[in-house]
């Protein structure tokens, strides 16, 4: 299944490697399967690792505004693991600035630890370079349901979540997501089931120049469907919570870097289920006044 990085370790190295997690971290327990699949038997909730603009550069040193995004994303992979999310949801902006073969081919490494125990679904922002990241993250033998674009569809416990692209240019602000993948947007939403359904995309949704351009034509898409009850995005590297109409709008705060003193850097831990999400703040810098906060939503019909 192409959009994701996942290499699920063999069972006898998964238990070796919790067993040492467990007494590193001060885990409880263990409650995934070796393979990092939901047990829906077990339970109907998904819980889910949201990272946004990890900004990764080949260079291990490089800084903005006093913060490494190396540093930060080595801080925050314990955290996640130890989390033991069914996924992570990585929301676009995965690399520093154009995107180059290199960014990727660190982030990867980078990643493959949690990699072994979660799949990590990748959502493409405009500092990211699509055919350089096919290259480090290959697609499999299918190309995904839109040409030209990453989208990537992930279901778990009666829960849809799907992974939007709105890179339009490389290193340029603003994003759009083109007819192409609206048209089969509209046509998936008007087809599939009525299970909750969450929607990650990179770009901010407002009308500005550095926004989705396409943002009004996506909200007469998605809001006559009751189904799509949250919009995920970043870029703006803020973090916070609005609403239009029944439809909850969550702006996933940067791991890279903040733009300013206010906000937080870090990443958002959530459990999802068919009456809505808990989602907790994990600060590691900027503004860490809200860090452990969880913020509970519930969908609205």
């Amino acid at each position: 299944m192409p959009g994701f990085y996942y290499r699920p370790m063999s069972r006898q190295r998964f238990l070796a490697t919790a067993a040492k997690t467990t007494a590193l971290l001060g885990l409880a327990s263990l409650n995934r399967t070796a393979w990092g699949q939901v047990d829906d038997k077990e339970r109907r909730q998904v819980r889910l690792a949201l990272l946004s603009d990890t900004h990764i550069p080949a260079d291990t040193t490089n800084s903005y505004r006093g913060f490494r995004p190396v540093e930060n994303l080595r801080q925050v992979l314990p955290q996640v693991i130890a989390a033991e999310p069914d996924a992570v949801m990585l929301n676009g902006d995965a690399a520093r600035l154009t995107g180059e073969l290199a960014d990727y081919s660190l982030l990867r490494q980078m990643l493959t630890p949690l990699a072994e125990r979660a799949p990590i679904h990748i959502g493409l922002g405009n500092h990211d370079h699509r055919e350089n990241f096919f290259q480090i993250f290959p697609r499999g033998s299918s190309a995904g349901p839109v040409s030209q674009k990453h989208v990537t569809i992930w279901e778990a416990s009666g829960l849809r979540f799907l992974v939007l692209d709105s890179l339009l240019y490389v290193d340029q602000v603003a994003g759009l997501l083109g007819q192409a993948q609206r048209a089969w947007l509209a046509e998936f939403l008007t087809q599939a089931d009525q299970k909750p359904t969450v929607l990650f995309v990179h770009h901010t949704l407002g009308d500005g120049d550095g926004d989705l351009l396409d943002a009004d034509r996506f909200f007469d898409i998605i809001l006559p469907h009751r189904q799509v009850k949250a919009v995920l995005y970043g870029h703006s590297h803020v973090y916070s919570y609005t609403q239009r109409e029944h439809m909850h709008l969550i702006n996933l705060p940067a791991v890279g870097y903040n733009f300013g003193d206010d906000q937080p850097v870090g990443w958002v831990s959530g459990t999802f289920d068919a009456a809505g999400a808990a989602l907790t703040l994990h600060a590691i810098g900027g503004n860490r006044s809200q860090d452990g906060m969880t913020t509970n939503i519930r969908w609205l019909n």
